[in-house]
């Protein structure tokens, strides 16, 4: 326990911690755009190791707020994870590509939280105190980043024909400058709408991580081990929601085109917004985790649906759009964590929350992307992208056609 905190300095270690996160984001997103997925990879984990395995050293609420904004940095490997998989997959298949890859990335920070708390601190009391042993048990998930990020490096590949840069040495690639990718992707506002619309569902869910078992204790009057048994219900869904979301997208685009990857963006945020408004108003133990299901399936249904569009916007600066809508996540989490945190009462927070989402959702009407149909208007351009073409391709000429 640190010395002192109270439930203000709890939210504000965390709005710190994401703060961080939107940073290395809009800057991951344009390095993708020029170096690729793999060495940033490498890159941030080795790097987000390092605070993570000095967790240990925190002895006050200062400590605690500077720890987690570096040990932030590890949220900007998100960008190279969907701009990697919008590399590798074809256009038929990127949504549930992006956000399987996506779902299971944040299901891993429960899973995560569970292996440390229920295995690997009891193990670690065995041979010491308690207090020794969560200070020391944080060594392990920064040996596990660091190891993982070596061995990305030295396994994988930046694109379905090879490294970026083998590429660029045989002239199948020409460079690309982070700046004009990062310019190109700011100046279309399709861009910022989905900004704000995945900072309505991934800020939303990151909110939630922090709020949800805080919410039980005192509504309910629950012991925080049962509180966060129950919160954790809301990140489990992860292992399904998100993926659904992007196959519901894939699905739609096969049917209705571009349209109708954005008619499912619209009714995934207007049912999710909907959802806040029924949790705010649930009394009931039961019926409150019951709904939390159905809105924890929504939240992350639309961030898979979000990412179904993302590689769509401007191909050649996939990242950089990337790195941007991302930002949005963590900005909108920045957000709603300041209301929680200055409000007084949770049914004005939770109400906050869902007329923002419900906001976010008639954006949908303002997507256009050039070549494809609007969610009233416009037709999708035959020529837009062959069958079996991936979308986020900088190669000027040859395109791959094998992921």
């Amino acid at each position: 326990t640190v010395p002192g905190m109270t439930k203000k300095d709890l939210w504000t270690s965390s709005i710190v911690s994401v703060t961080g996160t939107i940073v290395m984001r809009f800057i991951l997103g344009p390095a993708c755009d020029k170096f690729g997925a793999r060495v940033l990879f490498t890159v941030v984990l080795c790097t987000a190791s390092i605070p993570t395995a000095l967790t240990g050293l925190i002895n006050s609420v200062a400590s605690l707020v500077v720890l987690r904004l570096f040990i932030g940095i590890a949220g900007g490997t998100f960008v190279m994870c969907q701009y990697w998989s919008s590399r590798m997959f074809t256009k038929e298949v990127v949504g549930t590509a992006n956000a399987l890859v996506g779902g299971w990335g944040n299901l891993g920070g429960g899973v995560t939280q569970l292996v440390m708390g229920s295995v690997l601190f009891p193990l670690f009391k065995l041979g010491m105190s308690p207090e020794m042993a969560w200070r020391t048990v944080c060594i392990v998930p920064a040996v596990v980043a660091a190891g993982t990020g070596i061995i990305v490096y030295f396994i994988s590949d930046d694109a379905p024909k090879g490294n970026y840069k083998d590429l660029k040495k045989n002239g199948l690639m020409p460079e690309v400058s982070a700046a004009a990718s990062f310019r190109s992707g700011a100046m279309n506002v399709n861009t910022w709408i989905l900004f704000v619309q995945y900072a309505c569902c991934f800020g939303v869910e990151l909110t939630m991580n922090n709020a949800a078992a805080l919410y039980f204790r005192e509504k309910f009057e629950m012991s925080t081990e049962s509180a966060a048994a129950i919160a954790s219900i809301f990140g489990w869904m992860n292992l399904f929601a998100r993926g659904l979301g992007g196959f519901c997208s894939d699905k739609m685009n096969a049917k209705m085109g571009m349209k109708g990857r954005i008619l499912v963006q619209t009714v995934l945020l207007l049912l999710e917004g909907g959802m806040v408004f029924i949790f705010a108003n649930t009394s009931s133990l039961a019926g409150s985790i019951i709904v939390m299901v159905f809105f924890s399936i929504f939240v992350q249904a639309a961030e898979g649906s979000t990412y179904g569009i993302v590689p769509y916007v401007n191909p050649p600066c996939t990242g950089s759009i990337a790195g941007i809508v991302g930002a949005g996540g963590n900005t909108g989490a920045v957000c709603f964590g300041l209301g929680f945190r200055q409000l007084d009462r949770w049914i004005d927070a939770f109400y906050l929350m869902a007329s923002v989402i419900l906001f976010s959702g008639v954006l949908s009407l303002f997507i256009r992307i050039k070549g494809h149909a609007g969610l009233v208007c416009g037709e999708d351009d035959p020529e837009g992208g062959a069958k079996g073409q991936t979308l986020a391709v900088p190669e000027a000429e040859d395109q791959d056609e094998d992921a």
